[in-house]
């Protein structure tokens, strides 16, 4: 493996940094904000676009890469950012794929790639708004250099707000297994958490929750000392997804697998980053599977694979 090529288990993310600028009072501000290199097909120049009539304004519109056909989203207009004049020049489109859907996003400014640990990322939830966008769309903030902040946006829940994506949630097989025991959920979007609870209740499962790999690695210590050597039979199965601030998802499943305690407990990915590089490296983190949020009838069939083969 390259040295520069991030490492199952070293709870590091690398993040597009892109910048969006404003003007206000003819003073012109800038925005640092980032997203996750797994959910990025590539950056190119701004191409010339064709209009969806009966859209809102910052579906800015369509464009063929290569036999496909993607919507691209403005997001300054999105965030309801005066743009200064000028700003087209230096202007890209981010093409993002994730829960296995291409959208592209304009950005004023790609500047670099930054790696950065998760350690390092504070949650959101202390942010009631930054400047004119909306904080439950931030996942994270990070210092950088010269003491500025870099905001990491949940371009999902954007995505879903436009009606470009909703999570496949009615899709329930026919025959549903019925099973017990516990269910250890890490997730932290309170949202993503629920769908998947509510799958785990309709198969039987009690659900504890976490909001991310620390807190993961807490409720299970919590669980040991309740169940002690009993755990893995009573813990079917961990439920984790992959990007959470101060430990990532294969950061925790490295952990859980070396601790003799945990390590036979099935861990599977629940994420909406859709590349097979991310695929593998949950492999190698340990997990038994990984699913890419939210397709009702794969999560439940291999949920009910997963748990089988432990309670064998």
């Amino acid at each position: 493996m390259a040295e520069n090529t991030l490492k199952v288990g070293s709870n590091e993310m690398e993040l597009v940094d892109f910048r969006i600028f404003k003007q206000e009072d003819k003073e012109v501000y800038e925005g640092i904000y980032g997203i996750n290199v797994s959910k990025v097909r590539e950056i190119i120049r701004l191409q010339p676009l064709t209009d969806l009539p009966g859209t809102p304004e910052f579906i800015e519109g369509i464009f063929d890469l290569r036999g496909v056909v993607l919507p691209v989203v403005n997001l300054a207009k999105w965030m309801g950012i005066v743009e200064p004049e000028g700003v087209e020049k230096n202007s890209r489109i981010i093409v993002t794929e994730f829960n296995n859907v291409l959208i592209g996003f304009i950005v004023h400014e790609a500047k670099r790639i930054r790696r950065i640990n998760w350690a390092d990322i504070d949650p959101s939830s202390f942010i009631s708004n930054s400047g004119s966008i909306d904080g439950s769309k931030i996942t994270g903030v990070t210092k950088i250099e010269d003491d500025n902040v870099l905001l990491i946006l949940d371009l999902e829940s954007v995505v879903q707000d436009l009606g470009l994506y909703s999570p496949d949630v009615d899709n329930i097989p026919e025959k549903l297994e019925n099973f017990s025991g516990l269910a250890l959920v890490l997730d932290d979007s309170a949202t993503a958490r629920k769908i998947v609870k509510d799958a785990l209740h309709k198969m039987g499962f009690h659900v504890i929750e976490a909001i991310d790999g620390q807190d993961g690695l807490e409720k299970l210590e919590d669980l040991y000392e309740a169940h002690g050597e009993k755990l893995s039979e009573k813990l079917k199965i961990i439920i984790s997804d992959v990007e959470m601030p101060r430990m990532d998802g294969f950061h925790f499943a490295a952990k859980t697998k070396e601790d003799a305690r945990f390590k036979t407990i099935p861990i599977v990915f629940n994420s909406s980053i859709s590349d097979h590089f991310s695929e593998n490296r949950g492999k190698e983190a340990g997990g038994e599977a990984y699913l890419v949020k939210f397709q009702a009838s794969t999560f439940y069939n291999e949920i009910a694979r997963v748990v089988r083969a432990h309670i064998k």
